[in-house]
């Protein structure tokens, strides 16, 4: 039996390539769906480049927006005031979504200035509260990822599903999702009851496998590390998402960097590990 969800690709994963590259090769590859990085986008084209995707035959399942955290990330540092930061998420939305309506917009909290955790999840829902209605009217979701704890105090404040479960109770928006990335959530305890508890919140998915890292961006081909992938992408299809499965791989500053090797290999790859592990535990 193949993968059930749609495959698809995000552009993180081949960073060499540029966003018209990534668009025709995946397209060739037979990639069902495309997970925009709003970094790879050049300003002064994204009617162009826009376009080209939305009219590429894949899905646009989500998008990376540049900003896409309140609080500073080392990820993107800037603008550092979080009210400035919203108004580039909320641009980064009126830009972006019109086409691809249905789609996802990827988000964090980023790292708690003083360690301070607890403000920096109130804020991220009120921030959330004010942002959702803008996505609705978009046609468009938002989504929140936790990161893994290699990232809390960096990128982020929330390191397990539940606590992003938190967050997005308190938002209490129907706009408002569960970003889903394995490599960041699977060592958390009873991870697949957690899953099962997020249910239908669960709108985007990211794949990728765990080595211990040599950096903070060192992931590796689904089926090639220790990730229970079978147990994991189960319970995400029993907890009832249908959307796109993404490989989200990032591989610099390691010694054996994916990058540097063949890229459309590196698709076909994917997609076998993942269809491989779909069918055996």
């Amino acid at each position: 039996m193949s993968l059930p969800f749609l495959f698809g690709m995000n552009e993180f994963t081949t960073q060499p390539w540029s966003f018209e590259e990534d668009v025709a090769h995946y397209k060739a590859a037979g990639v069902q769906a495309i997970e925009i990085c709003e970094a790879k986008l050049d300003p002064a084209r994204i009617h162009e480049q826009m376009t080209l995707a939305a009219s590429s035959g894949m899905v646009i399942s989500a998008i990376q927006p540049s900003v896409r955290t309140f609080f500073e990330s080392r990820m993107a540092p800037q603008p550092s005031e979080p009210a400035q930061r919203v108004a580039r998420l909320r641009k980064s939305l009126q830009t972006l979504a019109p086409y691809a309506p249905g789609t996802v917009f990827v988000t964090n909290t980023g790292a708690p200035p003083a360690g301070n955790m607890h403000k920096v999840m109130d804020e991220t829902i009120r921030y959330l509260r004010d942002l959702c209605p803008l996505a609705a009217d978009l046609g468009v979701s938002l989504s929140l990822e936790p990161l893994n704890p290699t990232s809390v105090n960096i990128e982020s404040a929330i390191w397990t599903i539940d606590q992003a479960m938190d967050i997005i109770d308190g938002v209490g928006h129907p706009a408002m999702g569960l970003c889903l990335d394995y490599w960041n959530i699977w060592q958390q305890d009873d991870v697949c009851a957690a899953i099962h508890r997020a249910g239908d919140k669960i709108n985007a998915l990211q794949v990728s496998d765990w080595r211990t890292p040599f950096s903070p961006t060192d992931r590796l081909i689904p089926g090639d590390g220790l990730i229970p992938l079978h147990d994991l992408l189960h319970a995400t299809w029993e907890a009832g998402f249908r959307g796109a499965c993404t490989v989200e791989i990032f591989s610099s500053d390691v010694p054996d960097s994916l990058y540097d090797g063949d890229l459309d290999d590196l698709i076909a790859a994917s997609r076998a590990g993942l269809e491989q592990a779909w069918q055996k535990a």
